[in-house]
């Protein structure tokens, strides 16, 4: 009687139309956008986790067929439906930044998203490397620099306080 490990090994062969290459691609672009994700989420921004998961799978999934039509085509372009990617998200983006008090916020939301979908665009070609480089330098980016922003904040602040007290 086979065991569950036999048939784990056997179910590729038995059923061809699954892609696990695919499903690997979206199991990665689910972790890769959820650890930017988590960062947001942690942060208290409105884009988080499950926003940043789903973007990164989406774009995953939408250029995988994007190559997959092309392939089988002559005439179709693979970058036509990258380009509606890029199109949608900067869609979505601008949804979260908002001008208020004489600020404009949301800034670094709006790019998170449109860099979260170039990576599961990056995981769709096949670029995984690319994929997993960009997302740790995006972390590296939102994470320590978050602290030197904050830093340089309180700095500017504690300067207009003193300017301030100055007699004029």
């Amino acid at each position: 009687m086979p065991g569950l490990f036999d048939w784990l090994i056997s179910f590729p062969e038995a059923h061809p139309e699954l892609r696990l290459e695919l499903l690997g691609g979206l199991l990665l672009a689910a972790v890769l956008g959820g650890a930017i994700g988590w960062e947001r989420e942690y942060s208290q921004k409105p884009a988080g986790l499950r926003t940043n998961i789903l973007i990164c799978m989406a774009a995953t999934l939408l250029t995988d067929l994007s190559a997959q039509v092309a392939a089988a085509s002559t005439t179709a372009d693979p970058g036509r439906i990258a380009a509606q990617i890029v199109t949608g998200v900067g869609f979505l983006g601008a949804g979260t930044i908002i001008r208020a008090q004489g600020g404009v916020t949301g800034l670094t939301t709006a790019a998170t998203l449109w860099i979260v979908a170039g990576i599961g665009m990056a995981i769709g070609f096949g670029a995984v490397m690319e994929a997993v480089g960009t997302t740790l330098l995006v972390l590296v980016t939102l994470i320590p620099l978050r602290r030197l922003e904050e830093r340089m904040e309180r700095h500017r602040a504690a300067e207009d306080v003193s300017t301030a007290s100055e007699p004029r």
